[in-house]
């Protein structure tokens, strides 16, 4: 049996008749709050890398395809050819893929105009996207024959127009000749991402079609959807690299562009990259604060318990199972520190994931509400991490046993 565990499980951390001493209170409180401070920055993070990526992948898709524009003489007009698709079809970390249509257009009233692009709702990820951002009305289904006279605008867009659901916008769109419809606003959607919100309302892909005189087959760009978003940058490579391929094989005959969302939204990630670098300095500081509040717990005890150490050591007991003894006592508050922390963190995180309670300016933000996402793994791994940095920072002050003499113990 390990003698220095079986003492400090048994030894009391009480002082002067308490039931602890105020040095343990202290450090299982800064311990917790440095816990909870811990987890609240990487929770929030995440939560804002979630929220960023969501709205970023969900305006651009993962991977676009364009047509390269080589000359004055080529368009920009994509077709999904049946070689097209079995590329697409066998690169293994795609998803799903849909054509993509996309014309400038302006908005018409009595009153004012507003220039926008109309861009076509076909894919699926791009629908369940806006969906989750309707403000009024619902989102049509622009499959359906019977709805391709109808529009999404956004709140900026109705706001500018004196638009709501139901009103019809007369829309010119600049082709090579200037064609109108009236659309209805079906609904209005408000994703807070203002430089998107600003120019892009949605319709129905057969409509843009018409517009621009395509065929079934044929759009503007494909939007890429895969499997995992982590995997993107290897995903463009290696669709980028099939499609050179065919074009040198000559199964392909014109150049394509593949862009990705981390391209398209380069501004935001980087803003992202710089809140990483917030948690790294939160948590330094956090864990500095922490292991201080140890030591200074553990010198404390190591005073309250003076004649405790003489006394074993009049008995015989070696200095490395005292200091063990003081460094699992110590490991035991900060134990129940990163307990307390973990839980109530945890409870008021779960909190804000469901009520959304603590509110954000989305002009500065671009959300109107605090995000979190919650990683147990990584919450695991912060708390193993915390345990094993204070156990070896412990090792140092447990040496002050060592100086403290039996004789002057026992005749006090």
């Amino acid at each position: 049996m390990n003698l220095a565990l079986f003492i400090a499980r048994r030894l009391s951390l009480a002082a002067g008749g308490r039931r602890s001493s105020p040095a343990v209170r202290v450090a299982t409180v800064a311990v917790a709050l440095s816990v909870a401070v811990m987890m609240a920055s990487i929770a929030v993070v995440q939560g804002f890398k979630k929220e960023i990526t969501d709205r970023v992948t969900g305006f651009n898709s993962h991977i676009s395809v364009y047509a390269e524009r080589l000359s004055d003489r080529d368009d920009n007009i994509i077709t999904l050819t049946p070689t097209l698709r079995f590329i697409l079809d066998n690169q293994p970390d795609i998803a799903g893929y849909s054509l993509q249509a996309m014309a400038p257009a302006v908005l018409k009233t009595s009153d004012d105009f507003k220039g926008v692009y109309l861009k076509s709702l076909a894919d699926s990820a791009m629908s369940a996207f806006i969906s989750t951002h309707i403000d009024e009305g619902s989102l049509p289904d622009f499959s359906d024959p019977a709805n391709a006279d109808k529009t999404v605008i956004s709140r900026i867009a109705a706001r500018q127009l004196g638009l709501a659901v139901g009103d019809r916008i007369d829309t010119y769109f600049i082709t090579d000749e200037v064609r109108v419809r009236r659309l209805e606003v079906a609904a209005i959607f408000n994703t807070h991402f203002d430089s998107y919100d600003n120019v892009l309302i949605y319709g129905a892909l057969p409509l843009l079609q018409q517009i621009g005189a395509l065929e079934s087959t044929q759009g503007t760009s494909l939007q890429v959807t895969l499997n995992d978003f982590r995997n993107v940058e290897n995903a463009t490579v290696s669709l980028r690299d099939s499609l050179l391929h065919a074009l040198a094989d000559g199964r392909l005959y014109r150049h394509y562009h593949v862009d990705n969302a981390l391209n398209q939204g380069a501004g935001y990630f980087r803003w992202l990259s710089l809140l990483d670098t917030n948690v790294i300095v939160i948590i330094v500081l956090m864990t500095v604060v922490a292991c201080v509040t140890l030591v200074s717990g553990m010198l404390i005890i190591i005073l309250d318990k003076k004649r405790f150490i003489g006394l074993m050591k009049a008995l015989g007991c070696p200095d490395s199972k005292l200091r063990a003894v003081f460094v699992y006592l110590t490991l035991r508050v900060s134990l129940t520190g990163m307990a307390i922390g973990t839980l109530l963190m945890g409870i008021l995180l779960w909190i804000q994931h469901s009520a959304h309670i603590i509110p954000l300016d989305p002009e500065s933000y671009y959300i109107d509400y605090v995000p979190v996402s919650i990683h147990w793994p990584e919450i695991v791994i912060l708390n193993i991490a915390a345990f094993i940095i204070a156990a070896l920072v412990l090792l140092v002050p447990s040496s002050f046993v060592a100086r403290i003499s039996p004789t002057e113990t026992m005749s006090q």
